[in-house]
């Protein structure tokens, strides 16, 4: 690692207007005010970025269940022992609420000793008495219900935190579980993620159960946007060659408060020894001074003389690990700003983990799952006096040649850069799509830009409030069905994550000069919302897939725009605001077919062009020609598809010596359909 070679995916600059810290008369925060309103549904999913006061919502939410909706007790499970702690008591009235939260020490299982299956039992006892709350692992929660099965928790709320450790899969018992305890029909449910993305391709809800579910959705705009203090916030994913700890210094600042993540040792990026990769992270730090007595952390001396705390959570030794680990979890690691200066870990600090100075989450190696991504950025965007700056660093070896593994690396910077596109979008303002036409009219609470609102032009006007942009569209389908609608409107980062992680779009996307942009926002993210939304019926298809790529390639268009424009870059927290109006202005007219011929890997391939040395990007593309594959029957059908819609809008069949590449392609697909049918006929 001679050069630091970055991609600075995104930077995203907030307002700190200080409403999402700020609580009312009865000491609720927006958000968790939002989720109060919905306290009477039986079913409830919020979805919330870290840090934003999901387990304080739930309580509020829980005590009124228990008060006033007749429901007997309140169970909470969570992933892990650790975030059990998250659910103690909390003194509520004190800030005006009508009541405190309180779990009596026996029924907080998360604290007891012995091993998960011997917990049911205590689940059993407290069934049956007369407490009210109970916090337990979520294997606790899955082993009791499969000793005493769902009847035993009739007329019960149960909370699952963390809700994206659920799967729709068969084989995922929590999830199965859940589907059984919302078709009997007889508990009230409360689920709560930062994150509803798995690593894996099933879905955490199947639609039909995830319809009976009422959405409270916080985006990390509105939090970041309502904060006091972090003003930005940088995503950057940096290419390495060799070891990465020999000059680890070239992204790790020791001034930073940083936790670093090092690699898993099956990793590529791993040195081989997870020990000698920590000592060797300490030597480039500085001179070792020792461990601290109290605390356990080690203690280097920089070369400016500064000596830094340094807890190690990578230690194989339960008594020294045990030791950082408490030392962690006192108060003065939230309350004293010099308490710690870098935490190591490798499979801790991660979700649930609270540190409020984290001012740089460092990460070496891939993580293969955007929902651990999603929290261990999450760990940077707490918000504490004096913090105006956060990152995100992922460290990626560039692939190499030389090595015998170099399609993996192949492979993890394609998912790197898939997980950048993805952030791009869950940080950035909400997009709400409607149809241009000549009903069109400004709606109140939007901001036009100067000029304001214009009836002969598609508009974008901007709420700073919600953190909402409302964008006309000429020839827009709108969603007709309320799953439609509801995805639309609440999960389209989702359909984007599917299709920035599917590998054929990706590659083709970045690596194949021949591939028209139609080819992959059309066929393929068609061929994605088919597999994803088969309940829905074509029409609503489309009109979710255009929805999702208009909010991806906006996105990416406005990034370009950002680049080449400086004066934009200066303008803080309305920079892609701004970008986006400028690019509304620069094209002739908004509208659905000029958004599907963007290719929506080209910025993506573009910034990676600039931070990786250009054998290594000859390599990738090298690999990805090996994949190309001719074209196939189902992809001729999907052609000969937008061919007849292409027919019905113009009065003929595309041509295939057109000048235009998609017209060509869509006419290749129907010469291919026209073959097959012959060569059937002639036997």
């Amino acid at each position: 690692m001679t050069e630091k070679k970055s991609i600075p995916s995104v930077t995203v600059s907030y307002k700190t207007n200080g409403s999402s810290t700020k609580s009312n008369e009865i000491g609720m925060r927006q958000m968790q005010e939002r989720a109060y309103e919905k306290r009477g549904e039986q079913y409830l999913l919020i979805k919330s970025p870290p840090a934003s006061g999901k387990s304080r919502a739930l309580m509020f939410i829980a005590l009124d269940k228990l008060q006033n909706q007749e429901v007997k007790q309140a169970i909470i499970a969570v992933p892990e022992k650790s975030i059990g702690s998250s659910f103690n008591d909390e003194p509520l009235s004190d800030f005006g609420f009508w009541a405190d939260w309180h779990v009596e020490p026996k029924w907080n299982l998360c604290n007891a000793p012995g091993e998960y299956g011997s917990k049911a039992d205590s689940v059993e006892a407290f069934l049956k008495s007369d407490a009210k709350v109970l916090v337990c692992p979520h294997a606790t929660f899955r082993n009791a219900i499969e000793k005493f099965g769902v009847e035993a928790f009739d007329n019960r709320l149960i909370a699952i935190d963390e809700f994206h450790h659920v799967s729709a899969d068969e084989d995922n018992v929590l999830g199965s579980q859940l589907k059984q305890l919302v078709g009997r029909d007889k508990v009230h449910i409360v689920a709560m993620t930062g994150s509803y993305f798995r690593g894996d391709a099933h879905p955490v809800l199947m639609p039909e159960d995830e319809a009976k579910f009422d959405t409270v959705t916080y985006t990390y705009y509105e939090q970041l946007n309502g904060y006091e203090y972090l003003k930005t916030l940088n995503i950057g994913y940096y290419f390495y060659s060799g070891a990465y700890a020999d000059d680890i210094l070239n992204v790790l600042d020791p001034d930073e408060k940083t936790i670093l993540h090092i690699p898993n040792v099956n990793a590529r990026e791993s040195m081989g020894d997870k020990r000698k990769e920590v000592d060797h992270i300490l030597h480039e730090l500085g001179d070792w001074q020792g461990i601290d007595p109290d605390t356990g952390f080690h203690l280097v001396k920089t070369a400016d003389d500064k000596i830094l705390k340094i807890a190690d959570l990578v230690e194989d030794d339960p008594t020294k690990r045990n030791k950082v680990s408490a030392s962690l979890s006192r108060p003065d690691t939230n309350k004293d700003r010099d308490y710690v200066d870098i935490i190591i870990a490798l499979g801790m600090a991660q979700e649930g983990f609270d540190w409020v100075w984290c001012e740089h989450a460092l990460t070496v190696g891939y993580r293969s799952s955007l929902t651990q991504i999603v929290q261990i950025i999450g760990r940077a965007t707490r918000d504490a006096p004096n913090k105006t700056h956060a990152r995100f660093t992922n460290l990626i070896a560039e692939p190499d040649a030389s090595e015998g593994a170099v399609t993996d690396a192949v492979n993890d910077t394609l998912k790197a850069i898939a997980a950048s596109l993805l952030m791009e979008q869950v940080l950035a303002p909400k997009f709400n799509f409607v149809p241009k036409n000549p009903q069109s009219a400004p709606i109140e609470g939007f901001d036009y830009g100067e000029g304001g609102y214009d009836p002969n032009r598609c508009n974008i006007g901007f709420d700073d409030v919600t953190g909402q942009f409302q964008i006309e569209i000429k020839g827009l389908a709108e969603p007709k069905s309320p799953d439609a609608q509801r995805i639309c409107q609440e999960d389209l980062n989702e359909v984007i994550a599917s299709f920035v992680q599917d590998k054929q779009a990706l590659e083709r996307g970045m690596f194949d000069e021949e591939t028209v942009p139609e080819e992959l926002t059309q066929i393929r993210m068609g061929k994605i919302i088919k597999e994803k939304y088969p309940e829905l019926d074509e029409e609503d298809q489309e009109a979710v897939r255009q929805h999702a790529i208009a909010a991806l390639n906006l996105t990416q268009k406005a990034k370009e725009t950002l680049n080449g424009d400086d004066d934009l870059q200066m303008r803080g927290n309305t920079a892609l605001i701004d970008g986006v109006r400028k690019l509304a202005l620069e094209v002739k007219e908004l509208d659905v077919d000029w958004i599907d011929s963007i290719n929506p890997f080209s910025e993506a391939y573009a910034i990676c062009s600039k931070a990786m040395n250009e054998q290594s990007l000859k390599e990738m593309a090298a690999i990805i020609a090996t994949k190309k594959t001719n074209l196939t029957l189902e992809n001729a059908r999907d052609l000969a598809k937008r061919a007849l819609k292409f027919k019905q809008e113009r009065g003929r069949l595309p041509d295939i010596k057109s000048a235009d590449p998609w017209e060509q392609k869509m006419a290749e697909g129907v010469a291919y359909l026209a073959r097959m049918k012959a060569e059937a006929a002639n036997g």
